[in-house]
């Protein structure tokens, strides 16, 4: 998985994961079915968050949920383009997460696979803005809520990123 990712911190002490590797340029026609293809080359790795020192396992369920789920049918713009390319970053986008919140699996929709509920948190993640001849001019800051499952085995599965949008604060200068 050839990549070109970084972390670093904003004026305000939290982390972002800095995303070169664009693969998809547009807004429009995400071939998602290639993000799913390459989303599977995750399975069964696990990477470690930071803040709380949990193992997040990478399912057979991620690349199809995160691909195809209701939340990427519905993202427009500049945010469809930020979902597509944060794969490239899935294991610095665990490390980073923070903010975690506790949920029960309501209505016991998933089963086996939540039974233990969910956990969600917030990861940031920035893109490349270049100019007209190709210098970089910023970077384009976005958070995602990440969520996790709570297998009945014990073990923390990443299900999906959802709710991808740009941040409206000031961009993130190179």
């Amino acid at each position: 998985m050839d990549k070109n990712v970084s972390i670093t911190t904003d004026l305000d002490g939290r982390k972002i994961a800095i995303i070169n590797d664009i693969r998809f340029q547009s807004r429009r026609g995400i071939e998602w079915d290639k993000v799913e293809k390459y989303l599977k080359e995750y399975i069964g790795l696990f990477f470690e968050i930071t803040e709380t020192s949990e193992k997040v396992y990478i399912g057979s369920d991620f690349p199809d949920e995160f691909s195809h789920s209701n939340d990427t049918k519905e993202l427009r713009g500049a945010n469809v383009k930020a979902k597509a390319n944060m794969i490239s970053a899935i294991g610095e986008l665990v490390q980073i997460a923070d903010d975690k919140v506790k949920y029960p699996d309501f209505s016991e929709k998933h089963g086996a696979k939540a039974r233990l509920g969910w956990h969600r948190y917030t990861t940031r993640f920035g893109l490349p803005v270049y100019d007209k001849d190709g210098v970089l001019e910023r970077y384009n800051v976005f958070t995602a809520r990440m969520l996790v499952r709570c297998d009945e085995d014990g073990k923390l599965y990443l299900y999906d990123f959802v709710r991808t949008k740009k941040e409206t604060s000031k961009p993130h200068e190179h």
